[in-house]
């Protein structure tokens, strides 16, 4: 991940995204929410013990990038895949003290970028959506003509 204040980066650190199976969306996601400490809980779409993808953890510096449940987070337990291959259930993993850099510079507003992701497109309704349209499509939806 590289992260850009008016157009110079300032920091970079290595990630894990979406595995396969549930990767990460592409494209413009825009910061939401911001939790010190949040639980992540696959029932929350239906996926409920007994069922062996059922997951539920707490995870630290969490800030939510769509309401599909994408995050920037800790998590300790892909740190030895940062950096080299994805492996989560569609957020954006860091080791500790890169979440809570992230945390503590990445605010409500500020816009994740995601590429590389191998996931479809962010959809256009999914939180800030209109941020992926371009200015001209952006303005031709406008009720101002």
């Amino acid at each position: 991940m590289q992260i850009f204040h008016n157009g110079a980066m300032v920091k970079s650190m290595p990630i894990s995204m979406g595995k396969d199976a549930t990767p990460t969306h592409l494209g413009a996601h825009v910061i939401s929410d911001k939790q010190a400490n949040y639980t992540m809980d696959s029932c929350t779409y239906g996926v409920c013990p007994p069922d062996p993808k059922a997951y539920r953890s707490n995870e630290k510096w969490s800030e939510r990038i769509s309401n599909d449940g994408e995050f920037v987070h800790e998590n300790p337990n892909s740190v030895s895949q940062q950096g080299s291959s994805n492996v989560s259930h569609g957020c954006i993993n860091l080791n500790d003290a890169n979440a809570q850099w992230f945390f503590q510079n990445m605010g409500l507003g500020d816009v994740v970028e995601v590429t590389n992701s191998g996931g479809p497109q962010l959809p256009v309704w999914d939180l800030y959506g209109d941020w992926s349209k371009s200015w001209t499509d952006w303005q031709a939806g406008s009720a101002i003509k």
